[in-house]
């Protein structure tokens, strides 16, 4: 269950700093719509969570570091979820910016914030599940002895 929940996680953060990636610009004008962060912080932010979902989420896929890579990965959908939350609780009318563009929502468009809340909310559980149990067989973590239990039960690694 384990590599299963890092691999859907990583696989989430993979595609959606790709899809950041090639244009920073609408990274930035995504996290400033949420009206959280002072403007030098959300530009700041703008430009690095691209670079940071790719590198968390290629760290899930491959098992390396898995526990601290799912403890980051859970605690970025946490944060999601509450600008989300905020967004919606304040009247704001954006786009998530979840998987690229961002920003004010056109006329006649409608936010999707209770879709948006439960998916990162259940990224968030993925998270946790990858925190508190091994990263499974397919990990790197095991391979290299840096998690003692590689199994994805509570017996441990038997061969």
């Amino acid at each position: 269950m384990t590599t299963v929940a890092r691999l859907v996680l990583g696989g989430v953060l993979i595609a959606a700093g790709a899809l950041k990636i090639g244009n920073p610009a609408d990274s930035v004008v995504a996290v400033k719509a949420y009206q959280l962060l002072p403007e030098p912080v959300a530009v700041a932010v703008g430009y690095a969570l691209p670079i940071l979902e790719i590198v968390v989420g290629v760290l899930l896929i491959v098992g390396l570091l898995t526990r601290v890579a799912a403890a980051i990965a859970g605690l970025l959908m946490f944060a999601f979820v509450f600008g989300i939350a905020w967004a919606w609780a304040n009247g704001l009318r954006i786009d998530c910016g979840c998987f690229g563009g961002g920003g004010q929502l056109g006329v006649g468009q409608e936010p999707t914030y209770l879709l948006d809340i439960l998916r990162d909310f259940g990224l968030v559980l993925l998270g946790a599940w990858t925190v508190r149990f091994p990263p499974g067989r397919l990990a790197l973590d095991g391979a290299l002895g840096i998690e003692g239990d590689t199994g994805d039960d509570d017996e441990g690694d038997r061969r």
